[in-house]
């Protein structure tokens, strides 16, 4: 039915987001990924509110804090180090890595 708006009188632009609908329906529904009825079964998450709560968690709370400001390598290595600690097992698996490789020391 889509396929078919396409064929319409429609403006340039809104064939062309039509379209990159079509293409996003076609790729994701072919690869189950909008087989919401099952994923929900499974008792996956099916939207974004997993993601957005981490991102609430991990960054917001501890970049936006008063006062503070970040230079983007200084918040990157804090938020990979937040990540490990509040993510079950990483943090060991992290020093076993270090222990097991070593870790070589950088000068900025």
């Amino acid at each position: 039915e889509l396929q078919a708006l396409t064929d319409t009188r429609l403006t340039k632009s809104i064939k062309d987001d039509l379209a990159a609908t079509i293409t996003y329906f076609s790729n994701n529904i072919t690869k189950d990924r909008m087989n919401y009825a099952h994923h929900i079964e499974e008792k996956l998450p099916i939207g974004s509110g997993v993601t957005e709560a981490a991102c609430k968690t991990l960054v917001k709370q501890r970049l936006c804090g008063s006062g503070m400001r970040w230079k983007n390598k200084g918040a990157k290595v804090v938020l990979s180090l937040r990540a490990l600690v509040q993510t079950t097992n990483r943090w060991q698996q992290f020093w076993d890595k270090i222990i097991q490789f070593g870790v070589e020391h950088q000068t900025a």
